[in-house]
């Protein structure tokens, strides 16, 4: 399993730790990303658009503010969010501890 740190994602705060379950290989074309994501107290993802893909994620622990193409709401463990094709979103961690998420890209 590789595991990636990355700067300022999508013009966010601090980093994001994302940890890929399945490789290039194993998505076959088919998906951008299957990975657990840690996003650190203080830290964000920012907000960014997807086009000709979606994205899910289902948070696993902590909490955040999740931006649903503009429109803001609190998540917490057990929530799941969807980003339809040509919309946008991005996530703070607004705890104390990591927020955990797993993420899930599809190609249309």
């Amino acid at each position: 399993m590789k595991t990636e740190t990355v700067e300022n994602m999508c013009g966010g705060k601090g980093h994001v730790i994302i940890k890929h379950i399945l490789g290039e290989k194993e998505l076959n074309g088919k998906c951008g990303l299957y990975a657990e994501v840690v996003i650190e107290p203080g830290c964000s993802l920012g907000y960014h658009e997807h086009h000709n893909e979606s994205e899910t994620y289902y948070i696993l622990s902590g909490q955040g503010d999740y931006d649903d193409n503009g429109t803001v709401r609190p998540v917490k463990a057990g929530d799941v969010t969807f980003t339809p094709d040509d919309h946008g979103h991005g996530l703070v961690n607004t705890g104390e501890e990591d927020l955990v998420f797993m993420a899930l890209i599809i190609f249309d």
